[in-house]
C-alpha cells in the first residue's frame, strides 16, 4: 500500500484556495498510485487563528460544499485524504478537526485534536476520542501536532492494531519533534509514522515542511524536503 504526506503553503483564511491546492495534490498523489495522502493541521484554513475565532463562516462541516473539489479528487483517483480544518462542533467553538475523506468521496473518519496548546485553548474545544480508520486492511491512527507529545496516544494505537500513525502538524523550523518525538513514537511502538507538516508563516511560526515517514525502528525513511508544493511517498511493506 502506497501512502503519502502532502505539503503546500496554505493561504490564511482562504478556504477555497487551500481546497484547490489540496485537490491538485490529491490528483498528483493518485497519479503516483497513492491510496492515502495526509495534509497538515488546519490545512483548509491555514494556521491563522484570528479568522477562525471571528466566527462560524470559517468553520467546516463534514459535508461542507466548500470541500467538494477534495471529494471529487478522491473519487477520481480512488485515493483517501486527511484534511485539517476548523470543524463545526455542537458548541460555540470549533474543533481542530482531521477529516478523512474516503476513496468514494464520503467521510471515512473524523478526529478532533484532544490536546490543545497555547491560544488554541481559547479558540477551540478539545476532542475526546482517539482517531482510527481502516483502508485496504491497514489500520491507521490519527493525531494532530501537540497530541504527539503524549506517548499514550501512540501506545494505544499499537495496542489497537494500528500499523500507521498519522501526525498532521504545524511544526516550526525550531521544533524538536523531528528528532525527539516522531522517531521515538515510531521506534517505541513499532509503527510507521507519517508526518504532514505546514509550509510557510502564520501563528505557528515559520514552518518549512520536511513532511516525512519514519519506520518502525525510528529511522527516517523519506522526506518531502522544503519544496513547495511537495509530496513524500512511501510503500508500506507487504504483511
Amino acid at each position: 500500500m502506497r501512502i503519502a504526506a502532502a505539503q503546500f503553503e496554505s493561504v490564511p483564511g482562504d478556504i477555497e484556495a487551500n481546497v484547490r491546492s489540496m485537490a491538485a495534490l490529491i490528483r498528483e498523489a493518485g497519479d503516483r498510485g497513492v491510496r492515502f495522502v495526509a495534509f497538515c493541521e488546519l490545512s483548509a484554513n491555514g494556521y491563522a487563528l484570528d479568522p477562525i475565532a471571528a466566527g462560524p463562516d470559517a468553520w467546516l462541516t463534514e459535508d461542507d460544499p466548500r470541500l467538494a473539489p477534495v471529494r471529487e479528487a478522491c473519487r477520481a483517483t480512488s485515493t483517501a485524504a486527511l484534511i485539517g480544518c476548523a470543524a463545526v462542533t455542537g458548541e460555540d467553538r470549533p474543533a481542530i478537526g482531521a477529516l478523512v475523506v474516503g476513496p468514494d468521496g464520503g467521510l471515512l473518519a473524523r478526529y478532533d485534536k484532544t490536546r490543545l496548546y497555547g491560544r488554541e485553548l481559547e479558540v477551540f474545544v478539545p476532542g475526546a476520542a482517539d482517531g482510527r480508520f481502516t483502508l485496504d486492511g491497514v489500520r491507521f491512527a490519527v493525531a494532530v501536532c501537540y497530541d504527539n507529545r503524549f506517548p499514550e496516544l501512540a501506545e494505544r494505537a499499537k495496542a489497537d492494531g494500528c500499523a500507521v500513525y498519522v501526525a498532521s502538524s504545524a511544526l516550526d523550523a525550531e521544533n524538536d519533534s523531528f528528532e525527539k518525538v516522531l522517531p521515538v513514537r515510531a521506534r517505541d511502538n513499532a509503527l510507521h509514522v507519517l508526518l504532514a507538516n505546514q509550509v510557510g508563516g502564520g501563528d505557528a511560526g515559520e514552518c518549512l515542511g520536511d513532511s516525512g515517514v519514519w519506520g518502525p525502528d525510528g529511522s527516517l525513511l523519506a522526506s518531502a524536503g522544503r519544496t513547495v508544493p511537495g509530496l513524500v511517498v512511501w510503500d508500506l511493506p507487504t504483511a
